[in-house]
Formats: structure tokens, C-alpha cells, sequence
């Protein structure tokens, strides 16, 4: 499957960098006051380029993660700058689900968010190109061009994303967000592009948990990708083949 095409797309890695930044700032002098949509952190340097090398992933282990503990939702809030509210309007980046087998009456508690998939329906129908995935896997949303459709939620099968209804203050300038924009977890790329762990992963580590591993899938050596190959792990709905970037055991 063709990844969208960006503006920038062929320009040489310093060039495309260069040409971000100055779209950034154009477009933070055209939106009101107090809000831009749209930020570039520089995180890495041009030539530590994005690479389909990389195939950022996640394993959740079910049987760690404690019915009630919401410790990797509030740390997605906090991290990302949302209100942790969740009614109908609000946004929820990571949720908790409780799920129960009606044949043998297992029941199990997991986070659910974007699950980043290798192929993913966001992509296939947004009109815009808004919704894409970038090579190493972390399927974002273009705020500039988003045009507020909302197609995209209606094809993920996770219920995985949010629309943004009413204006926002406050916000984490690594994390920007709009009203009338389509939001999902980023897996915090603006963490992961520093060679950090998402905040979930590192809120539940702390917390003594140790329910999720996030790594690359594509190297053998990183522990997300000993553990998926050492575990029988499961992709939620898997029979729509669209080999998620997350993973769960023991469900």
C-alpha cells in the first residue's frame, strides 16, 4: 500500500526538515492566539531521518494489567495535555475495556488505543491524506489538513479515535491539537523521537506493573520482539489482517 505523499516529499532529508519549519511558523501566525495546530520539535537531527528499519511496536501483557488501575491512562492525559474527561465529546487517547470470553468465561482487563496498524483503514479512507503512517509505523493525523469528516473514526474498528469539538487552552507545545480536528494516541512520538518510551509504558513501569513493552518489532534484540516471538500474543480483531503494531498476551 502507497504511504501518502507529503509536499515535502522529495526533498532531501536536510531540505525537508528545513521546509517543516518554515511551514510550522507560517502556520502558527494563521491560527488565533493561544492556539497552533501544528509544531515541528526537533528532536533528532536530519540525518537520524524516519526509516521503515523501525517498526515501533507494543505488547501488553493482560495478565499484569490490574482491573481499575488507570495509571497508563492518566499519564497519556498528562503527557498529551488532554482533560481525562470522558464523556461523548471528549477526547480519550488510551481508554481501559473490560472483555469477557462468553465461552469459557475468562475475563480481562487491557488498554486499548490506536493500534497502529501496518494497514490502516484511517489511512484508506481519509479523503485528504490527513490520516497516514509514517515509515517506522506510528500512524498520526495532519491537523492541516484534517478536514473534521470524521471517515476515519467511522473505519477504525478500535473506536480508537476522538474529534475535537470545542477550542483548547493549555496545551503541551510538543502536542498540538485543534477544534474540528481528528485526534488518536501517537504512541507520543514527540517522546519517541527523543529515544523515549511512551508516557503509559513508563507510568506503568513505574508503578511496579510492568505490563507493556514498547520497542522495535524489526530488531530482534529489543525486548518487545523477544517477547512476541517467546509468548503467544494476540492482535485484536485479527481477522481483518491488518498486523497491528499492538499486541496482547494472554487473552
Amino acid at each position: 500500500m502507497n504511504e501518502p505523499k507529503r509536499p515535502e516529499s522529495n526533498l532531501e532529508n536536510g531540505e525537508r526538515r528545513s521546509f517543516l519549519v518554515a511551514s510550522a511558523a507560517l502556520a502558527g501566525s494563521a491560527v488565533a492566539p493561544g492556539v497552533m495546530l501544528y509544531g515541528i520539535a526537533q528532536a533528532k537531527p536530519a540525518e537520524e531521518a524516519v526509516t521503515n528499519k523501525v517498526r515501533w511496536g507494543m505488547l501488553v501483557d493482560t495478565n499484569k494489567c490490574a482491573t481499575g488501575c488507570t495509571d497508563c491512562v492518566t499519564a497519556c492525559n498528562t503527557e498529551n495535555g488532554l482533560s481525562g474527561k470522558t464523556g461523548p465529546q471528549d477526547s480519550q487517547w488510551i481508554r481501559k475495556v473490560d472483555i469477557k470470553n462468553l465461552q469459557t468465561g475468562a475475563q480481562h482487563t487491557l488498554p486499548m488505543m490506536c493500534q497502529h496498524c501496518e494497514h490502516p483503514p484511517c489511512v484508506d479512507v481519509c479523503p485528504t491524506g490527513a490520516s497516514f503512517k509514517r515509515a517506522d509505523g506510528i500512524v498520526l493525523v495532519d491537523r492541516h489538513i484534517c478536514i473534521g469528516c470524521r471517515y476515519c473514526m467511522m473505519a477504525c474498528p478500535y473506536k480508537a479515535r476522538s474529534f475535537v469539538h470545542e477550542p483548547l487552552t493549555d496545551q503541551n507545545p510538543e502536542v498540538p491539537r485543534g477544534k474540528g480536528c481528528v485526534e488518536s494516541c501517537t504512541f507520543c512520538v514527540q517522546r519517541v523521537d527523543r529515544d523515549q518510551s511512551p508516557a503509559c509504558v513508563e507510568a506503568c513501569d513505574k508503578a511496579g506493573h510492568k505490563a507493556m513493552v514498547f520497542g522495535d518489532l524489526n530488531n530482534p534484540e529489543s525486548d518487545v520482539a523477544k517477547a512476541v516471538k517467546a509468548y503467544a500474543t494476540t492482535e485484536v480483531r485479527g481477522d481483518l489482517r491488518l498486523n497491528t503494531g499492538v499486541r496482547y498476551q494472554g487473552i
